[in-house]
């Protein structure tokens, strides 16, 4: 009988979105368990090794996080397995950069470098708003942080914008019809676009309809979707592609013309 949680992954059933290749070995590094999910987070050790290529294997890793180098939403990180996910920010003050974890649009965790000031800031989800013992408010976010006392416009699928150091609130933005978003799950991870319109479902799964830039509409889960912007104005910086999927054809126009 196994016992006790599962210490291994195998590198096969790592997520897709970690872009391992299927030769270089027989397993991944399986994050440890922290505010995000297994399968939409990212562990710092490929972050390091693999995206940005500051080490060759997870020894050196290894060394880099205990030297104190690494901070993730503002605190100093020394597990290399520790999982980061969507809108988590990572600063290496030793180099002076700064990265924000996010999806390309093909679905995949990109090295995206923003600014100092830009990384002052993240957004979150709101996931549940509750009240607790002594009627106090609260509200869990997508990051697996709790906010007591938040200001009760805030409902849950709106996103808030909070301030890394201090952990307070910021700024709220509502799930409205017209609003910025990003597809955190699904076929259409890493586009983004307007939301158009919300069709409830009892009982099953709530469809949201978002036109991106091009014009394209497509349709998603309520749950993947993930607010950024007011209006068309995003409030973080947008990797490379602004979050709009090229049909195949125009990719291939597209890279003909680079030529």
């Amino acid at each position: 009988m196994p016992r006790g949680p599962k210490k291994h992954l195998k590198r096969l059933n790592a997520p897709k979105a970690w872009m391992l290749d299927k030769l270089g070995g027989v397993f991944s590094v399986k994050p440890s368990s922290g505010p995000h999910k297994l399968n939409e987070s990212l562990p710092i050790a490929i972050f390091l090794r693999n995206r940005l290529k500051y080490a060759l294997t997870l020894k050196e890793v290894q060394t880099i996080v205990k030297q104190r180098l690494i901070k993730i939403d503002g605190k100093v990180r020394t597990d290399p397995k520790f999982p980061t996910g969507f809108m988590d920010v990572i600063q290496i003050e030793k180099t002076g950069e700064n990265f924000r974890i996010i999806y390309d649009v093909k679905g995949r965790f990109t090295v995206h470098r923003i600014t100092a000031q830009e990384a002052k800031y993240k957004l979150c989800k709101v996931r549940e708003v509750k009240t607790g013992p002594k009627g106090i408010p609260y509200l869990y976010t997508s990051d697996g942080r709790t906010i007591r006392y938040p200001d009760p416009i805030i409902k849950v699928h709106d996103s808030i914008q909070l301030d890394i150091s201090s952990g307070k609130i910021q700024d709220v933005i509502k799930f409205d019809s017209g609003n910025l978003c990003m597809v955190t799950g699904g076929r259409n991870t890493g586009r983004v676009g307007t939301i158009m319109s919300r069709e409830r479902h009892a009982g099953s799964f709530d469809i949201v309809h978002v036109k991106d830039a091009n014009g394209h509409v497509f349709a998603t889960r309520l749950n993947y979707i993930f607010i950024i912007g007011k209006g068309n104005k995003p409030y973080i910086s947008l990797p490379k592609g602004k979050g709009v999927k090229l049909s195949i054809a125009e990719e291939r126009d597209r890279r003909l013309a680079q030529k």
